[in-house]
């Protein structure tokens, strides 16, 4: 079918008469597909093009994708997704509403929700929200893990293929140079070659899975108070079926891009505190930069198409290209720790400090409160019974914090431990999981006994357990000496948070 019959279905699908209504009918564009709001409904429509990565060059084509969309977006967003329309010409040379004539085309047919409900326009108007990116975590760990394995043992040759795809797709328009595409090209190669052998294992674990694919704040919208994943990949299975990681790295790059580093840190960590992947963390900042490359040459090719903003498009594509640079930066491994009683603010310090700390999306928390919670097969927020607390269970959340810590620095990732660490055992502990003093950097919370009380008694939710009581206890028994960098925990929290950066990075 020829671009001269998807004009007429435009015109078609932008005439409010089409669906029996006066007024207006809402048009969103991507580079693959334009979208038409009409009273409470949307309908999709793919453009008819042929790129590197996806074909939707005849009718019989764009039905099939459509068909295949609404089977896949079910799964997560059943509420969402309504049928598939076909757009026909009636003998009189009309279109028409699933006739019986010549098909022209076929939209994917969707419930209306209010825009303001997208993440990315929640990103713009400041609501979201720490609580929100946890749900939205959660939800995108539970996504995944009901996914069925795909076996393979081609975990480096999956993300070859992605390298393949991005390479064709910068060629497809003139805003970067060859040489540009080149160096990028070659540093991402060194850094598969890294890789290889975990991406393999991965994949032979069978992490990797037929997943969303194009899951980025756009792509998820709040229903009922509720995140929820739409607008799948659907038009190219190789596209799709990914490492997991790969997967939660599209959202991670889109919040690092908007300037929400400390969102993202929380969202990987959220993630990893639900699901079992920790073995892959050090993949993450890989993973964000290839999915920045993505961006940047389908930003690129949409450039290039009649009537579209050129020059801001271009220099949105440049962005991407640069974060994608900037993304597969080094840096040397290293933990620290935060001890101090409870109410010194550990985790309050641990969450501002893991963004700022390591390469994208920063540093992995390892919160005492969390793994003991985790031990027990409950969320963070449950309060657990006293018998969760006994020596030998705080042993073993000690010696899992330590041992994942090395796991991580060992494969390149840095580390924010947050306990209590009032015994020398586990300070000890914690300290050779770094593996050499100048992978080290141990902080201890100093804070008056009244400023502590006040703090616990204040405590709403959360994952510590700690109360007044628990704080006394700790009180009686409190460490002299600890041999770690003693900080002022009354300070300001930039105060606080600058000085241990300074402490961390020295």
């Amino acid at each position: 079918m020829s671009l001269d019959h998807q004009n007429a279905t435009v015109v078609f699908l932008s005439d409010p008469a089409s669906y029996g209504l006066v007024g207006h009918v809402e048009r969103i564009e991507t580079h693959i597909s334009i979208v038409f709001l009409v009273g409470p409904h949307a309908y999709k429509l793919k453009k008819a093009l042929k790129l590197p990565y996806v074909d939707f060059s005849t009718a019989e084509i764009r039905e099939e994708a459509c068909r295949q969309e609404l089977a896949l977006n079910a799964k997560t967003a059943p509420r969402l997704y309504n049928g598939v329309r076909r757009i026909t010409r009636a003998g009189d040379g009309r279109l028409e509403w699933d006739g019986s004539g010549e098909l022209l085309d076929a939209v994917v047919e969707m419930a209306r929700f209010g825009q303001e409900q997208l993440l990315d326009r929640m990103a713009l108007s400041g609501g979201l929200t720490p609580q929100l990116m946890t749900a939205t975590a959660r939800m995108i760990a539970g996504f995944h893990q009901a996914l069925a394995p795909i076996p393979t043992k081609d975990g480096a040759a999956n993300i070859a293929g992605v390298l393949e795809i991005n390479d064709a797709g910068f060629h497809t328009s003139g805003v970067f140079s060859a040489s540009e595409v080149s160096a990028l090209g070659k540093v991402f190669r060194t850094r598969l070659a890294r890789h290889a052998s975990l991406l393999d294992d991965r994949a032979r674990a069978g992490k990797i899975r037929r997943c969303h694919g194009d899951l980025h704040l756009r792509n998820i919208c709040l229903l009922d108070g509720h995140p929820v994943l739409f607008d799948c990949i659907e038009f190219n299975a190789q596209i799709a079926t990914i490492d997991v990681l790969y997967d939660l790295a599209f959202l991670l790059m889109d919040l690092w891009h908007r300037g929400f580093a400390d969102l993202a840190n929380l969202t990987m960590n959220r993630y990893l505190d639900a699901a079992n992947e920790e073995d892959g963390f050090c993949l993450l900042p890989f993973f964000m930069a290839v999915r920045a490359a993505v961006r940047a040459h389908v930003t690129a090719t949409q450039a290039e198409e009649p009537g579209q903003d050129r020059p801001r498009l271009s220099a949105e594509a440049r962005r991407y290209f640069d974060l994608a640079l900037d993304l597969l930066r080094e840096e040397t491994p290293r933990l620290v720790a935060i001890g101090g009683l409870s109410g010194s603010g550990k985790s309050t310090v641990a969450d501002h400090l893991a963004p700022r700390f390591g390469p994208p999306p920063g540093a992995r928390i390892m919160e005492s409160d969390r793994i003991r919670k985790a031990m027990h097969g409950v969320t963070a927020e449950t309060h657990l019974p006293p018998a969760s607390y006994r020596p030998e269970v705080s042993a073993n959340v000690y010696e899992d914090m330590a041992q994942r810590s090395a796991l991580i620095l060992k494969q390149g990732g840095c580390v924010v431990a947050d306990a209590v660490f009032d015994d020398p055992a586990r300070r000890q502990g914690i300290e050779q999981a770094a593996g050499a003093p100048a992978g080290f950097c141990g902080i201890w919370l100093d804070a008056e006994p009244a400023l502590l009380r006040q703090r616990v008694g204040a405590r709403r939710d959360g994952a510590s357990d700690a109360d007044v009581e628990v704080l006394s206890r700790q009180l009686d028994r409190r460490p002299g000496d600890v041999g770690w960098h003693r900080v002022d925990a009354s300070l300001p929290p930039d105060r606080l948070i600058a000085q241990i950066l300074t402490l961390a990075r020295g």
